[in-house]
């Protein structure tokens, strides 16, 4: 009620403003959104601001792929700091060190269309128009690199806007408002919502579901988390989603599993607040249920299966086994060899025949496992499920084999999950290791499957917990 007020009150304003600006139907709408933005960076007026915030909008979102490169590159020349007056200004205070030269400078360098952004964010509808802005940006951003620096202020501002404190958690269920329930089922990104009996399975008595919301964005999820109550560590991930007589009463439960988190805003992509989602989960989790002992999730590793077939084109060297060896042989009739598996790999009819299962088990597990504790690329972990958990201070617990067997499973990674297990007592130095050393928190049951038991690039591992079990 209060947001409502609040944006009828804007909506007012600015109708009250735009009869003052006298702009023409007709126009380019690049071409009249360039002109808008240069009387909204001068303006005062309340009512003419925000109109003029709004006009800036409704432009926007009339532009086709071209008209927004276009308007993107008036952001990125226009509105660039002077670099004569940065020098001008560093040169001052280095020769005073005196506080008003130090703002003076600090004006100097912050670009003038971060202001322009703030502004524009006055009109009603303005962080929804600058977060779809934004993810325009990050499409056109791998052949238009000279936008980076328009991406550089837009994720700055974005993250200021959308830090923790603005943030509230929400609990969603089958009473919450039909077009945030539909949200889910179009937003869901790791295992697909097929209609409504479907949603009405996840959100029953035993599932619970976690969403971050804005004020400026009240009925869009910007994040949200799916969990199933369960008894014992989940290893599969077909009786979460699909089967109806996992139900199990919630006095009953001893483990949450996160099985699936969907980013909902495209334009949102790097501003982190899924880590703050899930320990809010499990900190509420365990005050409406003291009796859960065990918080993990069943994640997929959507990146092992094209490293896998990049090491058979890279010819790494042989992963089999003496047992594994024997087994392909007894299975194929035919000398075990790295190209045998390859050819067996390359389709999915081996997850049919139980004998070939078991040969391509202990090859497959030990690869995945060197995979997500000793693989790495610029940012860290190879994968980015991986870099996301064991960022969040999680550790890797257990490898689950044939643990998702439909057609996107058997494709990201041979049908492999990872749960990743997130201690209450551990969150916070696995993270500070992780973020501080790179250092992997892992099971040691984890850590014995990898092909090679060594360290890579110096990065250590976290060996922590009691013995587990694979699956």
């Amino acid at each position: 009620m209060r947001r409502a007020l609040l944006n009828d009150i804007f909506v007012s304003i600015a109708d009250r403003g735009r009869a003052l600006l006298g702009l023409p139907d007709d126009a380019d709408p690049v071409d009249l959104a360039g002109s808008l933005c240069a009387k909204l960076v001068s303006e005062r007026g309340e009512a003419s601001g925000t109109a003029l915030a709004r006009e800036i909008v409704a432009r926007y979102e009339r532009m086709d792929e071209a008209g927004r490169l276009r308007f993107l590159a008036i952001l990125a020349t226009r509105y660039a700091p002077d670099p004569d007056a940065i020098r001008a200004a560093a040169e001052a205070y280095g020769r005073t060190s005196d506080f008003a030269d130090y703002m003076a400078l600090s004006r100097a360098v912050e670009p003038p269309r971060q202001e322009l952004l703030r502004r524009i964010n006055m009109a009603p509808g303005g962080t929804a128009a600058i977060v779809k802005m934004r993810e325009h940006l990050l499409q056109a951003l791998p052949t238009h690199p000279h936008l980076e620096p328009v991406e550089a202020d837009l994720r700055h501002l974005l993250g200021s806007w959308f830090n923790r404190g603005f943030l509230q958690i929400e609990c969603i269920d089958w009473h919450t408002p039909a077009a945030i329930l539909e949200k889910l089922i179009a937003y869901e990104a790791v295992h697909a919502i097929r209609g409504w009996d479907d949603l009405r399975r996840r959100l029953a008595r035993d599932r619970r579901c976690f969403a971050f919301f804005h004020p400026a964005l009240p009925d869009e999820p910007l994040i949200f988390v799916e969990v199933a109550l369960v008894r014992g560590m989940s290893a599969a991930i077909t009786p979460l989603i699909e089967s109806p007589s996992a139900l199990i009463d919630e006095p009953a439960a001893d483990t949450a599993i996160f099985y699936s988190i969907s980013n909902c805003q495209p334009g949102l992509r790097g501003i982190s607040f899924g880590n703050f989602l899930i320990k809010q989960v499990v900190s509420d989790l365990s005050r409406e249920f003291p009796k859960l002992m065990t918080f993990a999730t069943l994640s997929p590793i959507p990146g092992f299966r094209a490293w896998v077939e990049r090491r058979f084109g890279e010819g790494a060297p042989d992963m089999l086994a003496a047992s594994d060896r024997e087994k392909l042989r007894e299975a194929t009739g035919r000398p075990a060899s790295k190209g045998l598996v390859k050819a067996l790999l390359a389709d999915s009819s081996w997850i049919r025949h139980p004998a070939l299962n078991a040969a391509l088990q202990g090859p497959l597990m030990r690869l995945c496992a060197e995979y997500l504790i000793d693989v790495r690329g610029k940012e860290g972990p190879a994968d980015s499920v991986a870099r996301f958990h064991l960022g969040n201070g999680a550790r890797i617990e257990r490898l689950n084999w044939l643990a998702d067997v439909s057609a996107k499973g058997l494709h990201q990674s041979y049908g492999l999950m990872v749960n990743y297990l997130y201690d209450p007592a551990d969150i916070e130095a696995n993270h500070e290791a992780f973020v501080r050393e790179g250092r992997v928190a892992v099971s040691p049951a984890a850590a014995r499957l990898r092909t090679k038991p060594t360290k890579l690039r110096g990065r250590a591992l976290r060996l922590i917990g009691r013995e587990t079990l694979v699956a």
